[in-house]
């Protein structure tokens, strides 16, 4: 009962299975993208027959280049209107959620940027599935971060994925953990590309 009460109460996801594990504390985990073998199917949700026929047409790569494309304006103009780069919103979206909206981790960070619950509420979000909102809060957050950090996107990157007080408990370096310090560069990697390809774009 508790757990389909518990399961009742998450956010509407149209395109995506619910799996579930309750952890030696007690704590019980949801996710739609299991990454711990301890996941087990609770809910089952109907699939868009838009998408599920785009996913059959396209895969892996071109999947992800497809939603990149759909989410590109509003990326681009969250970014030029806060003043930042949008190859590095792009950088990071790529890494934390492969463009897909609807991205929900074991930790429960959700949406293009993966949000946490306290850094959506920390930046007004009502619903951390909409993209718009989304992108904004990730955005300001690595801005704030940026101010933080005196710009240094190794430090601003690790703090985005272990959060500030890691990075300072460390002295301000990047924390030894092996999920932030594959982070990292993975980010750095997406960036560096992105802004090869705005370059070799001919401007006219």
């Amino acid at each position: 009962m508790l757990l389909t009460v518990l399961l009742l109460a998450l956010p509407a996801v149209t395109d995506a299975n619910i799996y579930t594990f309750t952890d030696a504390d007690g704590t019980t985990h949801f996710s739609n993208v299991p990454q711990d073998k301890r996941y087990r199917l609770a809910l089952a949700t109907p699939r868009d027959s838009g998408e599920v026929t785009a996913g059959k047409r396209v895969a892996g790569a071109q999947y992800r280049a497809s939603q990149r494309a759909r989410w590109s304006r509003l990326i681009d103009s969250t970014a030029q209107n806060l003043n930042m780069d949008a190859a590095l919103l792009h950088a990071v979206i790529a890494t934390e959620s492969g463009y897909n909206w609807r991205a929900v981790s074991p930790k429960g960070a959700i949406g293009l940027m993966q949000l946490m619950p306290a850094t959506a509420g920390r930046y007004g979000v009502t619903d951390p599935y909409d993209p718009g909102q989304n992108v904004r809060a990730g955005a300001q957050y690595l801005r704030e971060l940026m101010g933080r950090f005196g710009n240094d996107l190794r430090l601003v990157l690790a703090a985005y994925n272990a959060g500030e007080q890691a990075v300072a408990r460390y002295g301000n370096r990047v924390p030894p953990y092996q999920e932030t310090m594959q982070y990292v560069p993975r980010v750095l990697g997406h960036y560096a590309r992105n802004q090869q390809q705005s370059r070799a774009v001919p401007e006219y």
